[in-house]
Formats: C-alpha cells, sequence, structure tokens
C-alpha cells in the first residue's frame, strides 16, 4: 500500500520556464510533477539560506532599537 500524498495543486509558470521544464520532462521521459519535485530537492537548501522578508524588517528593526 502506497502511502504517497497526491494532493493536487496548481502551480504557475512563466511560458518560457515552463517550456524549458516540459523539454526536460521529455528529455528524461518524466513527468513535469517528478522534474518539479526533483528540482525542489535539489534547490531546497540553497532557498534556505536566502533572508526572507520577514528576516530583513527583523534585523532593521533591531538595529534601530540600539
Amino acid at each position: 500500500m502506497s502511502t504517497t500524498d497526491h494532493r493536487k495543486q496548481s502551480l504557475y509558470f512563466p511560458e518560457e520556464m515552463l517550456k524549458e521544464i516540459e523539454h526536460e520532462s521529455g528529455r528524461q521521459d518524466r513527468s513535469l510533477s517528478w522534474i518539479v519535485q526533483q528540482a525542489w530537492k535539489i534547490a531546497r537548501a540553497d532557498l534556505k539560506r536566502m533572508p526572507s522578508p520577514n528576516d530583513v524588517l527583523d534585523a532593521a528593526a533591531n538595529s534601530s532599537q540600539g
């Protein structure tokens, strides 16, 4: 029995990016979903290192209190 969550979600990509994802999907004979999932797995560590807008606002608030 599979425990994979198959919730449906709509995602919107710029046309050129979608064309590239579709091309890669065909090249690898994989689904669009699989390509995006693998891209997320590869990129998430880099994305976690990026500051969020809240991090920037918190840093500005803390520096103005000193």
